[in-house]
């Protein structure tokens, strides 16, 4: 036998591939038929390796001519070789798997089942052999047979996975719930298993519970239970530690996760991408648990590793940007355009970024650079109309959000949200065009009807212009319902108050706006001045426009205060 199994290692190596670990190739196609073998059929071969001097020499010449025909391109011929080379040492089953995971990449299920029945009718076959010879016979739809075969690969060796596998597979594709739950249930039970068989099980649990719902709750609860087991047993494998830390993950158990990741960390100073992979699952573990300062951390120290990981930079970069560090956000996105210049929507990211940083001269050179390389779009125009807005360019501002428009209207409609109203009007009132601003807040407002800060600015619109001042007092106390210590508000309900003739009234909301002001406002100073004047009160009126000057020189209001002191 030491002879005999060197010799295909020898072999094997010369033709440049090794024995599969556990599992197969998956099928493509319906194979050609064959005559089906039984799993064990009345009698078994002996489990001797004394087979005769004569066959071992014809099975060793029949394997190193395939490997000589696969060289010279000939697989058809090297296949038949092989075949014959298995039939005349049935016992080997090195070579019995090898050869038949060469039929099983030709798509010839048949013979890989011919091939390995033969070797398993050997009464030393190994679970391992069984376990390949179920899987191959349920993927040729021979039921009853992977069954046995799986059963009989468990009696063999109960403490490995496969069996269970194949037998779990085989009862859950035949909907057969309940006895698939049994399988892992059964392998949950015994006794002695590793850490390997145990998050390999959970593996398992999981894939029933995302298979059918109705028993996810309980599936999750037990891979969660195998996970807890395996930890206990210190695997010290990186690898296997890893696959722990991912069957956690999975589950949703991010503290676990974390620990586990963390310390495999720990001990792989010299396994880069591997370290590079478990930041990255950190940073998404991270992100998910709503920890985006440990998600940068993780991602930051992937950068540092590789400077061209042009996603880390464009995570970290949508972290600064949800933080409103918009100055570090451009920062990132710009690295992300500098390793991939063809990505669009990072162009638009980065200024977006400096459109948030005030920086609107730099944001329409960067939407510059997109108008160059692809084609006008939604948010090449937005986000320009909202630049040139900023520079006070409301007559550009107009025109790029009037094409926006008419591209959101043409191709994408769900682009039209609120907040392209918003700014869309904010714009036309800017710029004078006060019959265009009102009829995008409406349609602002109409898409979404407690949206505060339109209706604010709607009501204001008008109260200060004298216009539609029942309808504006409407909006505006609905907004300051909304939100009834929002300073900005409750100025704009004194004002309308003031503009419909109830100086009184509109006292109380100016003195409660100021109050919750987080800074002093020279506008809100210039309102109470004039509703004290409206009240009488001279001296106070006086007093209020010289705090709004002093905080903001205005010559409306100067003309006032000196009005006033007369």
């Amino acid at each position: 036998m030491l002879f005999r199994s060197g010799f295909w290692v020898l072999l094997l190596a010369a033709s440049g591939v090794w024995v599969a670990g556990c599992r197969v190739a998956q099928p493509r196609d319906t194979p050609v038929r064959s005559p089906e073998p039984a799993v064990s059929g009345p009698r078994q071969e002996p489990a001797a390796s004394d087979s005769s001097e004569e066959a071992l020499t014809e099975a060793h010449a029949h394997y190193a001519t395939g490997v000589i025909d696969e060289l010279e391109g000939e697989p058809e011929q090297a296949l038949r070789e092989y075949f014959q080379a298995a039939l005349e040492d049935p016992g080997d089953e090195t070579l019995a798997l090898e050869v038949s995971r060469r039929f099983l990449q030709a798509n010839q299920w048949e013979k890989a089942m011919e091939v390995l029945a033969r070797t398993a009718a050997r009464s030393d076959a190994s679970g391992a052999l069984y376990s390949h010879l179920a899987f191959v016979y349920s993927k040729l739809g021979k039921t009853d047979l992977a069954s046995k075969a799986s059963r009989i690969a468990i009696k063999k060796d109960p403490r490995s996975l496969a069996g269970y596998e194949n037998l779990f597979s085989s009862y859950l594709h035949n909907k057969q719930v309940q006895r698939a739950l049994s399988v892992l249930d059964e392998a949950a039970g015994v006794p002695g298993t590793d850490a390997a068989f145990l998050i390999g099980l959970s593996e398992l649990y999981s894939s029933l519970g995302l298979q059918i719902p109705d028993q996810k709750q309980a599936a999750t609860a037990r891979a969660v239970e195998l996970l807890e087991r395996a930890e206990g047993l210190n695997p010290e494998d990186p690898e296997l530690r890893l696959k722990l830390a991912d069957g956690f993950n999975l589950l949703g158990k991010d503290d676990e996760a974390a620990r586990i990741y963390l310390a495999v960390l720990d001990s792989v100073p010299d396994w880069p991408l591997l370290r590079e992979d478990i930041r990255s699952k950190l940073a998404d573990l991270y992100l998910r648990s709503e920890k985006p300062k440990l998600a940068a951390e993780q991602l930051e120290a992937v950068v540092r590793e590789n400077p061209t990981d042009a996603r880390s930079y464009y995570a970290l970069g949508s972290i600064a940007y949800d933080g409103k560090q918009f100055g570090k956000a451009a920062e990132y996105f710009s690295k992300v355009l500098l390793l991939e210049p063809e990505h669009e929507r990072v162009y638009y990211e980065l200024a977006d970024s400096q459109i948030s940083e005030d920086k609107n001269s730099q944001a329409l050179e960067t939407i510059d650079r997109a108008r160059g390389k692809f084609p006008q779009s939604f948010f090449m125009e937005y986000l320009s109309g909202i630049a040139c807005s900023g520079l006070k360019d409301y007559t550009n501002a107009f025109s790029h959000f009037n094409d926006a428009e008419v591209i959101a209207q043409a191709r994408e409609t769900n682009q039209l949200t609120r907040e392209f109203y918003f700014q869309f009007g904010a714009t036309c009132e800017r710029k004078g065009d006060y019959p265009d601003a009102e009829k995008y807040f409406e349609k602002c407002i109409e898409l979404s009807p407690d949206f505060s800060e339109a209706l604010n600015y709607l009501g204001f619109m008008w109260a200060d212009r004298g216009e539609k001042l029942d309808r504006a007092r409407e909006l505006i106390e609905k907004a300051v319902r909304l939100e009834p210590r929002n300073a900005a508000y409750l100025d704009s309900m004194g004002w309308v108050l003031f503009k419909l003739g109830q100086p009184k009234q509109a006292l109380d909301c100016i003195l409660k706006a100021i109050e919750y002001s987080e800074e002093e406002d020279p506008t809100l100073y210039d309102h109470l001045g004039d509703i004290y004047a409206a009240l009488g009160q001279t001296d106070k009126a006086h007093a209020a426009w010289g705090k709004s000057l002093a905080l903001e020189p205005n010559e409306q209001v100067r003309r006032k205060a000196g009005s006033a002191g007369k």
